[in-house]
């Protein structure tokens, strides 16, 4: 990637989210750079939400191809003191569905395909929803993420999964092999090399975005 980072195209539409979820609304912020195109949504991990400058990066890189993203935070601040709530997979999970839910009842992306982005403990959630009988996701990307909480679902999974994982991040990366064992569906392993769990080694989120990117882009067209 270029040492200079691109700047986002005028989006065509770009609104703050509030997302009814169960007994909580979830703020979050959409951008669709042309109508109906693809959405991703991000399902953050503990610690992180909608301003985490990871994820911001990684969605930029996103809407330069011609994506839509929605950042979103799955905890409300209230909730984010509990650090159990981090685990709770099917509660963040249900969260990630209502997302898919909302971005389908915007008129500006009501036919846009969907994916997941999750990260950390987001990737598990991202996965249990994904898993969900009436899920309309084509895509699922997991950056430094757990797989392995969205068992015993993994192998209902659908939609094209890509996990990618740091070189250096070993407790991790042994995790998302065991993971990917449990899928059915079509994966792939990416291994960034000299990269740890937060993807902090320069260059390394780069290569995360650009595989991210070129997999949503190939199964979200």
């Amino acid at each position: 990637m270029a040492d200079q980072p691109q700047q986002d195209t005028e989006p065509l539409f770009s609104q703050e989210a509030h997302i009814p979820a169960a007994h909580v609304v979830l703020e979050g912020h959409l951008i669709v750079p042309s109508a109906d195109a693809p959405v991703v949504i991000f399902a953050h991990g503990s610690g992180s939400g909608r301003h985490s400058e990871r994820n911001q990066q990684v969605a930029s890189v996103l809407r330069q191809a011609g994506l839509g993203t929605l950042l979103l935070d799955l905890l409300t601040p209230d909730e984010e003191g509990d650090r159990d709530n981090v685990f709770d997979i099917p509660m963040l999970a249900q969260r990630v569905t209502a997302a898919e839910a909302w971005v389908h009842q915007q008129p500006e992306s009501m036919s846009s395909p969907t994916g997941f982005f999750g990260a950390s403990t987001g990737a598990g959630a991202a996965l249990w929803a994904a898993a969900e009988p009436d899920a309309r996701v084509g895509a699922v990307v997991s950056r430094g993420g757990r797989p392995d909480l969205a068992n015993p679902r993994l192998g209902m999974v659908e939609a094209p999964t890509l996990l990618i994982v740091g070189s250096n991040d070993d407790e991790v990366l042994e995790l998302n092999r065991q993971a990917q064992g449990e899928l059915t569906c079509e994966n792939q392993l990416e291994i960034v090399d000299g990269a740890t769990h937060l993807f902090e080694e320069p260059g390394t989120l780069d290569r995360v975005a650009e595989l991210a990117r070129d997999w949503f882009v190939r199964h979200l067209a």
